[in-house]
């Protein structure tokens, strides 16, 4: 008789635990921290346009979506999220799913096809990931950002493909805090033929100086790029994700994306906030000016004021409000999480494979424009002291 359910789960975990690599839940709400983890990155999931549409949304519909939306779950206020999101990405159409994952696994199982051919860069998201392997096309990865790799894999499906070629990526990876050339990735686009996916997650809100709607308006290559996804959840303070494009990707996606057929609808509260979002990116840019102030004050505190002791685990490529401090290994980076929370009040998650490479745990240091500078010095103060143990 084989070993029960219950003992193989138990060695599991216990391996998971010798090897410092399990996780757990804590309430960060159990006492006062500041948080670094946050993916809020301009605050706006406490602004009061927000909190003040989803309050409203729940007095006139109620709190639940209620059925899908292909069945009774599609109310005005999904059709004008959608419309404003096609606005906001500059794009002819644009889909309203309930999270960033749901969007990306739907898109890729539902867009790319038998005899296709899908490059995805090997640090992509795990929603990416996980979206190739359900989709029937072949995905061959290629090293990340690497431009030349990317072109050589290219050049040896030339003329053998005989779908569509895909290239898939982050715009802004969110552990690394880098992004992809777009430009060169559009021209590598371009000249073999491939059209792009690209996950915008990490950038909506941040980037762009008309719209804010991410690195592909900051770059202009927009109008290159058949596939924009893209997430209310980060830069925009609410919930849910959204791809955006031709009238006839969003149809296609309507009849034949499984995670949105057989969904229930997001909530009336939801697509409220997500509506007052948008309308606050657009309008607001004080938001991002207080982050990128925070940004560059603390990137500065980083890499001059630590007489060194951090500059080598910092990872040089990171461009954004994502800084990553790579101490290696498990048990390294769970000491440093532990020390920081409980010494200075600092709830900076240990990030560990298989989120990130082995033998590259790390402190994700997630920067908002909340932030006050009190905080940010504690911060510093935190990590000078770690590093000065």
């Amino acid at each position: 008789m084989g070993q029960s359910l219950e003992s193989r789960l138990l060695q599991a975990l216990a391996t998971l635990e010798t090897t410092h690599a399990r996780r757990m839940l804590r309430a960060f709400d159990e006492k006062p921290f500041i948080n670094f983890s946050s993916n809020d990155y301009l605050g706006l999931s406490q602004h009061p346009k927000l909190k003040q549409a989803s309050i409203e949304a729940i007095d006139q519909f109620g709190t639940g979506g209620q059925s899908s939306r292909l069945v009774s779950g599609t109310k005005k206020l999904h059709l004008a999220l959608e419309s404003a999101v096609a606005s906001y990405k500059n794009t002819e159409s644009a889909l309203v799913f309930s999270s960033g994952y749901q969007a990306n696994v739907s898109l890729l199982q539902a867009l790319c096809q038998k005899d296709d051919v899908i490059l995805a860069d090997k640090w992509n998201h795990a929603s990416l990931v996980d979206g190739c392997r359900l989709a029937e096309a072949t995905t061959i990865r290629y090293r990340h950002a690497d431009m030349n790799h990317l072109e050589a894999r290219l050049k040896a499906l030339d003329g053998k493909v005989s779908g569509t070629k895909w290239i898939v990526t982050d715009s802004l990876f969110s552990m690394d805090g880098d992004w992809v050339d777009l430009p060169a990735l559009v021209g590598l686009a371009h000249r073999y033929g491939a059209e792009i996916i690209l996950d915008e997650a990490h950038a909506s809100g941040l980037f762009g100086a008309e719209r804010a709607s991410g690195l592909a308006e900051h770059f202009g290559v927009s109008q290159h790029i058949a596939v924009q996804m893209g997430t209310f959840s980060k830069g925009l303070g609410s919930f849910g994700g959204y791809v955006a494009g031709s009238q006839a990707l969003v149809d296609w996606l309507t009849n034949k994306a499984r995670g949105f057929i057989y969904t229930t609808a997001m909530p009336p509260s939801v697509v409220a906030a997500n509506l007052a979002a948008i309308e606050v990116v657009r309008s607001e840019p004080n938001h991002r000016e207080a982050l990128w102030q925070n940004v560059a004050w603390l990137k500065n505190q980083l890499q001059t004021l630590l007489d060194g002791r951090l500059v080598p685990y910092l990872v040089p490529k990171s461009e954004s409000q994502i800084i990553p401090i790579t101490l290696g290994e498990n048990a390294l980076v769970v000491e440093a999480s532990g020390f920081l929370m409980e010494r200075f009040g600092l709830w900076l998650s240990a990030i560990r494979p298989p989120t990130v490479p082995v033998g590259t745990a790390r402190l994700r240091v997630s920067v908002c424009a909340n932030h006050t500078k009190a905080e940010l010095q504690q911060l510093v103060d935190g990590l000078s002291g770690y590093f000065s143990q």
